[in-house]
């Protein structure tokens, strides 16, 4: 019997995980390289996505971001605000990347539209309202980074488009270094610049006109980054087989489970 649930799971993670391959194989044949100078960003030549590893989009328009002055929406903020940080310090702006989606544009798919946070889903007070942010953007919780979209589970964090939204307006906030922020009360990172991953943004020249001799070394993750989706979600049912590989895993399934049971705890009241 056991062995039959474990092959039932490893079998409906593989569909989930193809699901998950061709929703994203479907957002790169819509970037075509004609489409995408049209957007005037390089998004054909680095590749779209979300935060996370270095990716962009991130924090929709109309989040509020915590600086010295009190909270900002990010669309608002500009370049030398200062903005506090998980580490107690406040740090200068050095550069906002923003990026956006029409409904009726080609660009409107799956993986543009953003994760949905709903208030309180982390705690009993963060975020203070709902939270929007793209799919890769990585949230910092418990010491590690975890991707929005490794913490769906249907009932608190899914993925939502907000009512009446018709365009999609993404700002990344970039530091000297990678930093953790605070975006509604619940600590993200900030953009982790290397590569020239600034680039899939539509005012990326801004960033070559503000800093021309900006080597753009490529940053340090201020946190490990854990993963419990795609991918990382079929090695971890291998190293089921092989417990010294299990702990690899074990933060992001702690933080997914925590926070799907706070969720069905507090539909159940």
């Amino acid at each position: 019997m056991r062995i039959n649930r474990a092959r039932r799971h490893f079998l409906g993670l593989s569909v989930a995980t193809s699901a998950r391959l061709v929703a994203i194989g479907s957002l790169a044949a819509t970037l075509l390289p004609s489409a995408a100078q049209a957007l005037g960003t390089k998004w054909w030549k680095k590749g779209g996505g979300g935060g996370g590893e270095g990716g962009g989009l991130c924090f929709l328009a109309g989040t509020s971001i915590k600086t010295v002055t009190g909270a900002i929406r990010v669309e608002n903020l500009r370049i030398g605000d200062l903005v506090e940080t998980v580490d107690g310090e406040a740090k200068p702006v050095k550069w906002i990347g923003y990026h956006s989606f029409r409904r009726t544009g080609r660009h409107w798919s799956k993986n543009a539209m953003p994760i949905r946070i709903a208030r309180h889903a982390l705690d009993e007070k963060s975020p203070h309202q709902d939270l929007y942010v793209s799919r890769g953007h990585a949230l910092y919780i418990d010491g590690v980074l975890i991707q929005a979209a490794d913490l769906v589970n249907g009932t608190s964090i899914t993925q939502a488009v907000p009512d009446g939204v018709e365009t999609l307006d993404y700002f990344h906030i970039a530091f000297e270094a990678h930093e953790g922020i605070f975006a509604e009360g619940v600590a993200a990172e900030s953009l982790l610049l290397k590569d020239g991953n600034h680039e899939i943004f539509a005012n990326f020249a801004d960033y070559a006109r503000l800093y021309p001799d900006d080597p753009q070394p490529a940053m340090i993750p201020f946190a490990p980054t854990v993963s419990y989706g795609g991918r990382e979600h079929l090695k971890a049912l291998i190293r089921l087989a092989v417990p010294r590989f299990a702990p690899t895993c074990k933060p992001a399934r702690r933080l997914y489970e925590r926070i799907a049971d706070r969720a069905e705890s507090s539909a159940a009241m």
